[in-house]
């Protein structure tokens, strides 16, 4: 039996198939800057810091990225939030570890005030004791950060007795930053290379997989 007790879940690409949403926000904020953006790059947001790929993929300076951001959420807040889909095999997953005893959360870098309406609209929140996230105003968006500040409100001090369960590098060297362990999560947005070279250590091709193991 592992040591674990706790489980940290990032959002999207893991718990939910937010894709649709988060894509057709990004290209409602470029095209107000006249940028049409070739629609098969725009994977490239999924998964990190919402601000981050403004500034990496477009070049756009701290006052631009600000202005994007508002723009990405005119779009978001009233349609993108809910294009959107639990994957197959999470509520299981969800409900078994659940049963077993261990203690579930959400670390996301996503604003921690959307991810609880994404939950709660799926009606997943009650399988999670603290649902963590980051500040409207993209502070705490750093995945380390996020870890820290859910741990901190669930109340665990003991971090060898956490894993966290992303599917993004962004995942795994966030909670490596933090001595805890990370299983990747093959079904989402990153490649088992991506997860491998980061160091995850199992990577599940479904949730129920993840939860096996996890349980093993």
């Amino acid at each position: 039996m592992k040591n674990y007790r706790y489980v940290l879940f990032d959002l999207d690409g893991t718990l939910t198939e937010s894709g649709e949403g988060i894509i057709n926000s990004a290209v409602y904020a470029l095209k107000k800057f006249g940028i049409e953006p070739e629609m098969g790059t725009m994977t490239k947001f999924l998964g990190p810091p919402l601000k981050d790929s403004f500034r990496d993929f477009y070049g756009f300076d701290d006052e631009k990225c600000e202005q994007a951001v508002k723009y990405y959420r005119e779009y978001y807040t009233t349609k993108g939030i809910f294009e959107n889909r639990v994957y197959d095999g999470v509520e299981e997953c969800l409900k078994k570890l659940s049963e077993a005893g261990l203690h579930l959360a959400v670390a996301t870098s996503k604003p921690q005030v959307f991810a609880v309406k994404i939950l709660e609209h799926f009606h997943l929140a009650q399988y999670f004791d603290y649902i963590g996230g980051a500040e409207l105003d993209g502070s705490r968006s750093v995945k380390a950060d996020v870890i820290v500040h859910t741990l901190k409100n669930c109340g665990v001090n003991d971090r060898s007795q956490v894993i966290m369960a992303g599917d993004r590098y962004h995942d795994v060297l966030g909670a490596k930053a933090l001595g805890i362990d990370c299983i990747g999560i093959l079904y989402g947005y990153g490649t088992r290379e991506e997860l491998s070279q980061a160091g995850a250590v199992y990577i599940a091709e479904t949730p129920l997989e993840a939860a096996k193991w996890l349980l093993g």
